[in-house]
């Protein structure tokens, strides 16, 4: 399970504290980087990189946290394959990551940096409200995640406790928490780095049904099952269809 038992009742405590609201962000995957501005941190800050598509967002987040004591922003990164080598490069403690389903899966936004970064937590900004996305970003390794909108303080707050280890949910996704982590321990579901409607899809691999069919059953255009498929495979290295099928009935799937 992605959350340590220990830390729950501090987790929630700062929950309560969290009172933010939605906008929007992108982080779109075939962006080249588009800007990075750096600087050096002072070696008793924690440094944060903001890293998302919309300048004009960065530069108000790094206005906005540029004035806060012992916090240093030491660059902000547009997207795509640049931007994890360049956080890779600064290293910082927290990356402010500002994202907006589904320009790109959360998953495959988080684990490139937390492949290349363990060091780095991973604090996410989402206009999203979504249970599965938030759920396979968790397990992904984000540290935090958060509605934007929120008062500069809570905001500080939020990287601050991500940066000594601990995780922040909002208020929207406290819920989820709990929820979670009160299924037992045998209704832990098979391939948990799939969403939910990933898992469907790839249960009606595992019965033989083909793309045409699963993107009538699910009410999906074919276009959008092809890429749930895409997905599937890159995340459980999956071969092809065949190769699905097999794992997936390894796993229990299918009927």
């Amino acid at each position: 399970m992605f959350i340590a038992y220990a830390v729950l009742h501090v987790l929630f405590w700062y929950c309560d504290r969290l009172s933010i609201e939605l906008c929007s962000g992108v982080w779109g995957r075939n962006n080249v980087l588009d800007q990075v501005a750096e600087k050096p941190a002072r070696a008793d800050s924690v440094t944060v990189l903001i890293a998302g598509d919309r300048p004009v967002y960065r530069s108000s987040l790094r206005i906005l946290l540029d004035g806060v004591d012992a916090l240093e922003v030491v660059g902000d990164v547009g997207t795509g394959p640049d931007a994890v080598a360049t956080i890779h490069r600064l290293r910082p403690d927290v990356v402010l990551l500002h994202v907006n389903p589904p320009s790109a899966p959360l998953v495959d936004v988080i684990t490139p940096i937390v492949e290349r970064c363990p060091g780095t937590a991973v604090l996410i900004v989402s206009i999203a409200d979504d249970r599965e996305a938030f759920l396979a970003a968790m397990r992904a390794g984000a540290r935090g995640y958060l509605s934007q909108g929120a008062p500069s303080q809570d905001l500080v707050l939020a990287i601050r406790i991500v940066q000594s280890g601990g995780l922040v949910f909002d208020s929207s996704t406290s819920g989820w928490v709990t929820d979670h982590l009160a299924q037992p321990a045998g209704a832990a579901k098979p391939f948990p780095e799939l969403t939910d409607r990933e898992l469907e899809v790839l249960e009606l691999v595992a019965d033989g049904l083909g793309t045409a069919a699963i993107a009538a059953q699910l009410g999906l255009s074919i276009k959008t099952v092809r890429n749930y498929l895409s997905r599937i495979f890159a995340k459980l290295h999956l071969v092809d269809r065949a190769e699905a099928a097999v794992r997936a009935r390894q796993a229990g799937l299918g009927h």
